[in-house]
């Protein structure tokens, strides 16, 4: 049984699709019932922080995938994740299951040049330091031969069914209605992004494969370009012109004051600012699979989730 953690949002979904096609017998596991069901689906409560309830939930697991999202806040953070890795961990060893944690590439910092998964952890944010140690928490029980467990990390996405993404919401979104697109950082530099089912088939094919255990990927994200290629690219598959405007770290700051999110966003301006690139190779060439392009994705977007108008 695959068991997800995490249950409902966007790649949690985006894995439920490719386990479900594959005819694979499933158990959500969130706070709150999803929407998604299916034969071999099953859903059951529990709260991550809460230890007895997660190894109930994962009991009979062969396939542990951990997809969680805490609320967007540092203390938050600081204080819940190394709760939630360390119940999954001992979860995970006392039903002897192998543990798939999808993570963010916080805890590289600012890279210059590609960001690989040898790349040293450098955070210069306080929530990349959080990343650092819950990754080295699942990672030393690994090292120790305790568990066998991997880290599949994605870029910024795009493709949401949730709008929990700049790319969609500034972008997409935007263009769909007929609006002027709004870009974070400075749109002469390059940034890619992963779309959402290409991580959710990631997930998918670590999970089919035990060999792939005990190590760092990058899930198939394709090559960067500048913030003012994809607004034009978008424009194109939208007809609309490419209006937009340069969302500031100030103007995120101002954001912040009446909106969390917003305000969680500008200790990570670095990644806006600076050139973005995130490499898959390792993985694309291990499983032999390309990651989904931009033109291809967007144009899927606008035909279904973020529909031309």
């Amino acid at each position: 049984m695959h068991t997800i953690l995490g249950a409902g949002g966007a790649v949690a979904n985006a894995l439920t699709r490719e386990l479900s096609e594959h005819n694979e017998t499933i158990r959500l596991v969130s706070r709150k019932p999803v929407k998604m069901t299916g034969k071999n689906i099953t859903w059951q409560k529990a709260d991550l922080l809460n230890y007895d309830e997660v190894l109930a939930a994962v009991q009979g697991s062969s396939v542990i995938y951990l997809c969680a999202g805490l609320v967007y806040d540092i203390q938050v953070w600081q204080q819940q994740w190394p709760v939630v890795m360390q119940n999954v961990i001992n979860a995970a060893k006392a039903v002897k299951a192998r543990l798939i944690f999808f993570d963010n590439v916080y805890m590289y910092g600012l890279v210059n040049g590609p960001m690989t998964e040898s790349t040293p952890y450098k955070p210069v944010s306080e929530k990349g330091k959080v990343r650092v140690k819950i990754a080295n928490m699942l990672m030393d029980e690994v090292k120790a031969g305790n568990l066998q467990a991997s880290i599949l990390r994605g870029a910024d996405f795009y493709g949401t069914d949730s709008g929990n993404s700049f790319f969609d919401l500034m972008l997409l979104d935007k263009f769909a209605k007929k609006q002027s697109a709004q870009w974070i950082g400075d749109p002469k530099v390059k940034h890619n992004f992963t779309y959402i089912p290409d991580a959710g088939k990631a997930l998918y094919l670590l999970g089919q494969n035990p060999q792939s255990d005990n190590q760092i990927w990058h899930a198939p994200t394709a090559a960067p370009l500048t913030g003012k290629e994809f607004i034009e690219m978008a424009a194109n598959i939208y007809h609309v012109k490419p209006k937009f405007m340069r969302i500031s770290k100030f103007m995120l700051w101002i954001f912040g004051l009446f909106n969390k999110n917003a305000g969680g966003v500008v200790e990570m301006y670095y990644q806006y600012d600076h050139d973005y690139n995130f490499n898959s190779a390792k993985f694309e060439k291990f499983f032999n699979v390309k990651p989904t392009s931009y033109r291809d994705g967007i144009k899927h977007m606008s035909e279904t989730l973020y529909n031309k108008a």
